[in-house]
């Protein structure tokens, strides 16, 4: 097990690596060859459009085996990054907006796949610790890698960028290869449309929904506050812009202690506690962001690293505990959807609100995660089975009686072929016995 946490923690500080320097390389890159910063950040639409088709995305990879899935994806992302090489003038930057697209699309798609590979590697009780492990990890490469990926842009250009961004998820690759698989692979999914069939889950579960929207309350209310942000530092608190990296690298630094604290608390007290307790925690930062006092908005920053990785890995980890095995591809994809998906309207709403002056959009939006907790947590006192994951209470805290997946694994067990040495785990098939039956 300790050996399956360390595997997916290695491969999200190399995907994460690569990802973020790529990411923000693609951007300065057309800046300098096209002088159009509208043209830069179309780069940055680019990678998150396809989180829109997050459903239909995780459909797919529901219908295929999950790890030779993960394993093609990030070796074609690789063999996508490595065309940027060909970039020469201008005239190429559809070059570059296009491998951003292919990176949008591979997140969606190793995301649904590793939410529905990490059940099948590692015990429930794991899953929250492991999540924030990947969590602190991913947080803590975006402290590093956008430093990096500049200075090495500068030094040899965005095709040396290119290349070293293309070793990540090879490597990566590599890495899923050694992760030993514990459960049985599910079987052949139903056929209903990924959004469908991912909201009919959400649905039904009461810890999933809720997780999920307070997780959506809060990531969307941190978009609409983005403009008022910008404004409160720049204008009300006659900072420099380049305090807004002092006050990011802030946040960064709390998101590492959330993601190594998070596991023991979705363990102690529930995904939908805890959720609860990010999406306040925002709150409590949106009205400290109204105080004239630059050492407000540092510990601000401070607690918003804490609230939003909160509320997120609680609500993956409820969609990991609680989906029924063979739909986790495209419940967690819809799930992401259902998060990320109001930051692209959130946005752009709290451009047009800050209007009014900064305060009121943080009083807004403060409001809002306040009565999503107060709505999220209020609950009958009647037990619900769930679906899938271990026994839990309305809360989602994890009980001690066998899993629904655990019996289901247990059922089919004996019709599941064991792994042998030359396969790449229990349920899924070796890439030879995937070669004889293409």
């Amino acid at each position: 097990m300790r050996r399956n946490a360390v595997l997916f923690v290695a491969i999200s500080l190399l995907s994460g690596f690569g990802s973020t320097t790529m990411s923000l390389v693609a951007g300065i890159w057309i800046l300098d060859l096209t002088g159009s910063g509208g043209l830069a950040a179309l780069a940055g639409v680019c990678v998150f459009a396809p989180v829109l088709a997050g459903p239909w995305l995780g459909g797919v990879v529901d219908r295929l085996p999950r790890r030779p899935t993960l394993i093609a994806v990030h070796l074609l992302l690789a063999a996508t990054l490595l065309t940027m090489l060909a970039v020469r003038d201008a005239g190429d930057t559809w070059l570059i907006l296009t491998v951003s697209l292919a990176y949008g699309v591979s997140y969606v798609l190793i995301d649904a796949g590793e939410s529905a590979l990490l059940p099948e590697a590692l015990s429930a009780e794991h899953l929250g610790h492991v999540n924030g492990w990947r969590t602190s990890a991913q947080e803590g490469v975006k402290l590093v890698a956008p430093l990096a990926g500049a200075a090495l842009y500068a030094w040899q250009g965005g095709h040396a960028v290119a290349a070293v961004s293309a070793v990540m998820p090879v490597l990566a690759a590599v890495l899923y290869t050694a992760v030993r698989l514990t459960r049985a692979r599910p079987p052949a999914p139903d056929r209903r449309p990924g959004l469908r069939a991912g909201l009919a889950v959400i649905r039904q579960q009461p810890v999933i929904h809720r997780s999920v929207g307070l997780a959506g309350v809060a990531i969307g209310m941190s978009g609409f506050t983005t403009a008022a942000f910008y404004q409160v530092v720049t204008t009300d608190l006659g900072m420099p812009s380049t305090f807004l990296g002092v006050l990011l690298s802030a946040q960064g630094a709390g998101s590492i202690v959330a993601g190594l604290v998070a596991g023991r608390l979705v363990d102690r007290l529930g995904p939908v506690t805890v959720a609860a307790v990010g999406t306040v925690l925002f709150a409590v930062v949106c009205l400290a962001r109204c105080l004239p006092w630059w050492p407000a908005a540092v510990a601000a920053s401070v607690l918003a690293g804490l609230a939003l990785p909160w509320a997120l890995v609680a609500a993956v980890t409820a969609v990991q505990l609680h989906a029924p095995p063979p739909q986790l591809g495209r419940v967690a994809a819809t799930a992401t959807t259902a998060m990320f998906g109001p930051v692209a309207l959130a946005t752009p709403l709290g451009s047009a609100a800050v209007v009014l002056g900064a305060r009121p959009p943080f009083v807004l939006a403060a409001a809002l995660c306040l009565a999503a907790a107060a709505v999220g947590t209020h609950r009958p006192s009647r037990r619900h089975p769930a679906a899938s994951g271990p026994a839990v209470d309305q809360d989602g805290t994890v009980s001690t009686a066998p899993s629904a997946a655990d019996r289901w694994a247990s059922s089919i067990s004996s019709t599941v072929p064991t792994a042998s040495s030359g396969s790449t785990g229990i349920g899924v098939p070796s890439r030879s016995d995937a070669a004889t039956s293409a």
